[in-house]
């Protein structure tokens, strides 16, 4: 089978921080399926694995990139029970395993959603990783409902992501709070609006432009994008007794006493936890991309995908790295596998 990835952490630039690789097409056992992939979508974490050795495994196994894909079930192991052949999935997978920029992927079923067919591939691929992260922070970490009305407000730093604008969505459709979003660019702002939000602030004068709009404080804070940039914004503009969620790491140590006085809960969010431990909860992703499923079939939820290639290969993956490198991104890419016999 055809795959991209990398045996050694190099710049974009370098002829060989993407390769093309000729694999062994994998065998599913145990809870495994496999998946022909009909198209998958970029994410942030792609080119930081890329650009980190520490997640990797030894340089002589290249490294197959990519956490999110969509497709058709076409081999299950011998103790799956929740998919057969023909099946339409969806899903992230483990960062601990060989990714999606692949024509066939193994992973466990457990991280696997259902698709249904009113749903096309390419939207769906834009899907899965940002779904969960959102998700998880906003309903597993901060403990989001829809008893939170209009009198309680959420921050969403980032809206114009990827995982910003599945945030903005799941915000509007499952709770009642005032929902604050940032963006700078004309087109970023007016994504979020179109996602749902109630209020877009320019990231540049966070704290200003919230003040200016009668928003001194809010009761929720999702950071979507850098944590140490927004610490001490996100410290001054927390309500007392309030929960700020993050999902990038920071590079330094945070003063966690700038949110102690206000009795701040701070929270972690990381979609590939449940997967990495093993936890208990594994198998609620597969529960959670049904319901997304759902969602999107019902038009409540719509697709994030903002751009589409149409050729399966090292120089398409290579040019949206740099794109996702430089920050510019809205939304999210997809590449449809439909000329995947071009890498050749």
């Amino acid at each position: 089978m055809k795959a991209i990835g990398f045996k050694k952490s190099l710049p974009i630039s370098e002829a060989d921080s993407l390769i093309e690789l000729d694999l062994v097409q994998p065998i599913p056992t145990a809870n495994d399926i496999l998946v022909k992939i009909e198209a998958i979508s970029v994410n942030p974490v792609d080119y930081k694995v890329r650009q980190n050795t520490n997640l990797l495994q030894p340089h002589d196994q290249p490294k197959i990139l990519g956490w999110d894909a969509a497709g058709t079930v076409v081999a299950v192991g011998d103790k799956v029970d929740y998919f057969k052949l023909g099946d339409r999935v969806f899903y992230a997978g483990d960062i601990t395993r060989q990714g999606s920029y692949a024509e066939f992927q193994l992973v466990d079923e457990n991280l696997v959603g259902h698709l249904p067919e009113s749903i096309p591939f390419l939207e769906a691929a834009a899907m899965p990783l940002t779904s969960l992260t959102a998700w998880e922070a906003l309903f597993e970490k901060m403990k989001l409902d829809q008893e939170d009305t209009c009198s309680k407000s959420i921050l969403i730093i980032g809206g114009a992501g990827g995982v910003g604008s599945v945030a903005i969505q799941l915000v509007k459709q499952m709770t009642g709070l005032h929902l604050i979003t940032t963006a700078s660019r004309l087109e970023s702002k007016k994504w979020c609006k179109n996602m749902g939000a109630d209020l877009v602030v320019d990231h540049r004068n966070l704290v200003g432009e919230m003040q200016q709009a009668g928003h001194e404080h809010v009761d929720f804070i999702l950071n979507c994008v850098n944590t140490d940039d927004y610490w001490e914004i996100m410290s001054k503009l927390i309500k007392p007794e309030g929960h700020i969620c993050c999902i990038a790491e920071s590079k330094w140590a945070l003063d966690l006493n700038m949110i102690r006085m206000k009795s701040v809960t701070l929270s972690w969010e990381y979609v590939f936890t449940k997967a990495i431990y093993i936890t208990e909860g594994q198998n609620v992703q597969r529960n959670i991309l049904n319901q997304l499923a759902g969602l999107m079939e019902s038009k409540k939820i719509k697709s994030t995908l903002n751009c589409v290639y149409k050729k399966f290969c090292v120089e398409t993956l290579k040019e949206v790295h740099r794109k996702m490198e430089s920050g510019s991104s809205i939304g999210k890419t997809v590449i449809d596998f439909i000329n995947i016999k071009s890498c050749t």
